[in-house]
């Protein structure tokens, strides 16, 4: 068993740079690098790709990632874990196969199922969220349980140097490696909620480092253009060190550090996960040194009895159009267009809004406005059941070019099909991952 390892948050959404990651495999001494890339709507996007083409459905920037990080990951003999495998981990593991041998790189990759259980819901059952039954939310897309560490471990002991998951909750894929290196008890509650202390802090990757942190003014961060991201020494007693690799842009301090300890947290006494139920309330912060704050405390108790499933579902398609105004009067003209709109659609939308960006978009009439601005921005946007009827919204803003006030310009019309997200909890005994190892 080690008595410390490295690991590295190279990814916090689906949607975030490729370049820290590439820095942390490349000069981050890693033994381990995580890209958590899963939001509550992501997998059930991910599973529409997969429904149109079965080759598809794993995150969309799988390929442009791998090709940038496997030559570092192989050379450093880093192990890659993430969540990217989204709706389709099998054939994502095929992929960075395929990648790997463009690449002439020899790896190792495993592929963890079991998270997928729209087979297994029950319609009726009632949403967490609102009380009502699955069904009455809209038509049903996906549902997708947040596994733990119980789905990670046999990937990390089958000696794969890929590990690829479906929903696997965040703090899990940090908290894996912990147990398998260290040789942590599943059962020893207070262990666990000090790795997932650690996990919950790496998890949202710039956040720590100073991203989501920086308030220009207030609270500034240097080379915020090129943000490094965390990495996380970490001792067997569960204590941990993170900092972030020299000459990279960001800061790591107590400031970062509590703002990230305290996201997503609506209880610090029971953070809920499928591995433990964690106590943040006696976790330890101590700045070190420049960009090092070490991490210590924290606890927990038993996990729960059941996982919790998001569910996705279609619900409506939303039409959106916009145009400028500036000048003199700019805020009366986008006022009247925003008017012409409103009376032309009301009858046909299930729900319309009409913002004015730069004057009430955010904080509606909240705020007396003591000047006109000079430039605004009018959005409006429709929520339909028929996609033809939300493309009307932006076809009528667009029309605002000649039968609306003068000077309107840059008008831009949009449809897409939007997809929420309700909760249900389910039985864990009911869920069983399985881990596919594939190899070239």
């Amino acid at each position: 068993m080690k008595k410390k390892i490295r690991i590295g948050g190279g990814a916090g959404f689906s949607g975030d740079r490729l370049e820290p990651a590439v820095v942390l495999a490349e000069k981050g001494e890693l033994d381990y690098l995580v890209l958590e890339c899963l939001a509550e709507r992501t997998i059930a996007l991910a599973q529409k790709r997969k429904q149109a083409d079965l080759a598809k459905g794993y995150d969309p920037l799988l390929e442009r990632r791998m090709r940038l990080l496997l030559p570092h990951l192989v050379k450093s003999k880093v192990r890659l874990i993430t969540n990217m495998g989204a709706a389709n981990p099998l054939a994502a593991a095929d992929r960075v196969l395929e990648i790997a041998k463009e690449l002439h790189l020899s790896v190792k990759v495993a592929a963890v199922t079991g998270d997928d259980v729209f087979a297994q819901i029950d319609p009726g059952q009632r949403a967490m969220e609102s009380g009502r039954p699955l069904t009455e939310s809209g038509s049903l897309i996906s549902a997708n349980a947040y596994m733990g560490i119980d789905a990670i471990l046999p990937a990390l002991q089958s000696g794969a140097d890929i590990i690829i998951t479906g929903r696997v909750a965040d703090p899990s894929l940090f908290l894996g490696p912990m147990v398998h290196e260290f040789g942590w008890k599943t059962d020893d509650y207070d262990i666990l909620g000090k790795g997932t202390v650690i996990g919950h802090l790496l998890e949202c990757a710039g956040q720590i480092t100073g991203g989501y942190f920086m308030d220009p003014g207030k609270k500034d961060v240097p080379n915020p253009a090129h943000l490094g991201f965390p990495f996380a020494d970490v001792d067997a007693d569960g204590s941990a060190t993170i900092s972030k690799v020299e000459g990279t842009g960001g800061a790591v301090n107590l400031m970062t550090a509590k703002e990230q300890l305290l996201y997503e947290v609506v209880n610090p006494h029971g953070y809920y996960t499928p591995d433990v139920i964690a106590d943040f309330t006696s976790v330890k912060l101590k700045e070190i040194g420049k960009n090092r704050v070490h991490v210590s405390g924290g606890g927990g108790m038993a996990k729960p009895a059941t996982f919790k499933v998001s569910v996705g579902y279609q619900a409506f398609w939303l039409g959106e159009g916009e145009i400028s105004y500036a000048g003199t009067n700019a805020h009366q003209k986008a006022k009247l267009a925003g008017q012409i709109v409103e009376e032309r659609l009301k009858d046909r939308m299930d729900d319309l809004r009409v913002d004015i960006v730069g004057s009430n978009a955010i904080f509606r009439d909240a705020f007396d406005q003591q000047n006109e601005p000079a430039e605004v921005r009018l959005r409006v946007a429709g929520k339909a059941q028929k996609m033809e009827i939300a493309a009307l919204v932006g076809e009528e803003v667009e029309a605002l070019y000649t039968n609306g006030p003068a000077g309107g310009g840059g008008a831009r019309k949009y449809v897409n099909e939007i997809v929420g997200i309700v909760s249900v909890l389910m039985d864990r005994g009911r869920i069983v991952p399985q881990v596919t190892v594939k190899e070239i």
